[in-house]
């Protein structure tokens, strides 16, 4: 077994444990965007989001773009980020970007009040709808998986066409949860997961992950939902593109899904490929616990922080 591979189990948890560090995000956050924190996150205001997000609708390529923040704690704070995301509908509608949203329910106040959380979102797709958009409800925590299938469920049952959720492979119960949801013919983005959760909930190695996750895309592309392949692993990647043609599943049914940041020759080489490729691009001041968990994806990026760190 190379040496990485070896490590990487533990150098994830470190990762994935410093993110709720609140000294060393002050520390991260003073430099981070010089350090390197740019290459994943499109800045820290709309207008620098903008920016990003037009050249990648120039390059051939779909968005998304979220507001970085999570774990709100007041009935006022989600009405600043109902606000937000507004204005971030209107904005994406007013520039004519191939760009949707995606959000987490906690930062709309799912973490301590559920019926809060299903009003802000309630709004916000009720918004998007108006201007032409859609929004997707990230997944988190296993802890709050639950919550936000009721909250995408009731969403749907509502009539509403124009939103997705999230499911994550390294989860035993995911197979379960996509048979639930198959009869609202769903919108589902499939992740392996970002979190650190234990062995009872989710599959502590790597093969396993990779084993579900192409389990639930042929799944889901041999039914009648959309389904968005999130993944840079090129052997699920292909995997899912010979699925697709040896059962005749038409392109527009998937797309294949990835981060600012990362395997941009791959998004590219998939585009002239004649697939359907979104980069999702977030921003905002509030990025230090999602650049954390893209290092844990993948420990080799902590190499492009040092050596950032390095040259400065």
């Amino acid at each position: 077994m190379p040496a990485l591979a070896r490590v990487e189990p533990a150098l994830r948890k470190t990762i994935l444990a410093a993110a709720d560090s609140p000294r060393l995000q002050r520390g991260v956050r003073r430099h981070g965007m010089r350090l390197g924190a740019a290459r994943f996150v499109a800045g820290e205001t709309l207008d620098d989001a903008v920016i990003v997000l037009r050249r990648l609708n120039d390059r051939g390529l779909k968005a998304n773009t979220t507001l970085l923040g999570e774990g709100v704690s007041e009935e006022a704070e989600t009405r600043v980020v109902v606000v937000a995301y507004r204005e971030i509908l209107d904005r994406i509608a007013a520039e004519g970007l191939r760009v949707n949203v995606a959000l987490k329910l906690t930062h709309l106040g799912l973490s301590f009040d559920e019926g809060l959380a299903r009003q802000n979102i309630g709004e916000l797709v009720a918004h998007a709808a108006g201007v032409g958009n859609f929004i997707r409800l990230d997944m988190e925590e296993s802890t709050f998986v639950d919550a936000t299938l009721r909250v995408f469920r009731s969403l749907r049952e509502e009539g509403h066409a124009n939103v997705g959720t999230v499911l994550q492979s390294y989860l035993h119960r995911t197979p379960a949860d996509l048979e639930d949801l198959l009869p609202l013919e769903p919108n589902l983005r499939f992740v392996k997961g970002a979190y650190l959760e234990p062995g009872e909930v989710a599959y502590p190695e790597k093969s396993d992950v990779d084993a579900a996750y192409a389990r639930l895309i042929e799944r889901s592309l041999t039914t009648g939902g959309f389904t968005a392949i999130a993944t840079h692993d090129e052997a699920l990647i292909d995997h899912a593109k010979s699925f697709a043609d040896d059962n005749d599943i038409a392109r527009t049914r998937f797309q294949f899904q990835m981060l600012y940041g990362v395997r941009s020759k791959l998004q590219l080489d998939l585009v002239q490929e004649g697939y359907d490729v979104l980069v999702a691009t977030p921003y905002g001041p509030d990025w230090y616990r999602y650049l954390m968990r893209r290092l844990a994806e993948r420990p080799a990026n902590v190499l492009f922080i040092a050596r950032n760190l390095v040259r400065r």
